[in-house]
């Protein structure tokens, strides 16, 4: 059995009870766990199912770049907010948005509750 690559001590041990939450949706996997720092390994093939299953359910977050041009209303600037990312994150005209600004970039996130 290797030795940890974060701690470099002990070795693996195979275990069954790896946990993984997607937006609230847990997945059990198997794998390796170290038995002197408790760093989680999942096989790779367990880590490919829990993908794929949380693509059907719509919950594995798809990176997405996406370009749109701003326009003109009133005295500020419009985003429009494609449909299908609409969808997956449940917007609607009530939802509150937060605005920040990291460096040049603009960060949108919806606020929750």
């Amino acid at each position: 059995m290797r030795t940890c690559p974060v701690c470099d001590k002990k070795t693996f041990v195979e275990v069954q009870d790896i946990t993984l939450d997607i937006d609230g949706y847990i997945f059990i996997l198997r794998g390796h766990r170290c038995e002197s720092c408790k760093e989680e390994f999942p096989f790779e093939g367990e880590t490919d199912r829990a993908i794929i299953t949380a693509r059907k359910l719509g919950v594995w977050p798809e990176p997405m770049k996406l370009y749109r041009h701003l326009s003109r209303s009133g005295g500020g600037l419009v985003l429009r907010v494609p449909s299908d990312l609409e969808k997956q994150l449940h917007l609607d005209e009530s939802t509150q948005i937060s605005i920040s600004k990291m460096g040049n970039k603009i960060i949108l996130e919806p606020v929750s509750g």
